[in-house]
């Protein structure tokens, strides 16, 4: 029987941290955030580790703190404009196994007030990465038409990323699948509403999800030579 993981205090938390988004309030409310929204998606994520199993066994539910399933709440502001200490959102991926020495396409769950969304692919693969899905695309077009348009995945998920300017070296600019050879993220996403990430059945969609991308995750996995 499914339960409840994610309650409207995990969104009431998420919602006070982007108004009060400093280390102070956190501090403050560490607690909060460990019993709304951090040990929730542990649960989650370790109860969602059979079921991804029989999705594909080559991926991985980590229910750790550090270094698995759950990404910290720090943001990493070295670089960043940005400077505030904190994402306002939770995210949970489900990755390959091989995905820490190989560029790997992964399940993904990120939870935000207003911005609820389920990703599956590989964002930003490297350049030698992205060239061998776009020769796999070129090769055998009517597999990656069935694996990105077609049945459960077509009704459930919209590709989404960025794309190049120009057609990519050593591909045909006329070829009727040009817009895919030109992606620079090999991604699709699926908004999701607060009612149905709070609601005890969260977990079933979640899996029913995950099983609409198989195609175009053995897809992704096949052109990179991994596993599915």
């Amino acid at each position: 029987m499914s339960e409840q993981y994610f309650t409207t205090a995990t969104f009431r938390f998420l919602r006070d941290l982007a108004a009060h988004n400093d280390r102070q309030w956190m501090a403050d409310n560490k607690q909060r955030y460990i019993d709304e929204v951090q040990e929730p998606a542990l649960e989650f994520i370790d109860d969602f580790r059979p079921r991804l199993r029989a999705i594909s066994p080559h991926f991985r539910a980590d229910a750790t703190t550090v270094g698995g399933s759950l990404f910290r709440i720090h943001r990493d502001t070295r670089f960043a404009k940005d400077k505030t200490p904190y994402k306002e959102n939770t995210g949970l991926q489900f990755r390959h196994e091989m995905a820490k020495d190989a560029h790997a396409p992964g399940f993904y769950l990120h939870i935000q007030p207003g911005e609820c969304f389920v990703g599956v692919g590989l964002w930003r693969p490297e350049t030698k990465v992205a060239y061998q899905i776009r020769h796999l695309i070129a090769d055998d077009p009517n597999a990656w038409i069935e694996a990105s348009r077609g049945g459960d995945f077509a009704a459930t998920y919209a590709l989404a990323g960025e794309s190049l300017k120009r057609p990519p070296k050593g591909f045909d600019a006329e070829s009727p699948l040009i817009d895919d050879l030109k992606r620079k993220d090999f991604i699709a996403s699926s908004p999701l509403t607060q009612k149905t990430v709070t609601s005890s059945s969260f977990i079933d969609h979640f899996d029913e999800m995950c099983q609409s991308a198989s195609k175009f995750m053995s897809f992704l996995c096949s052109a990179v030579g991994v596993p599915y």
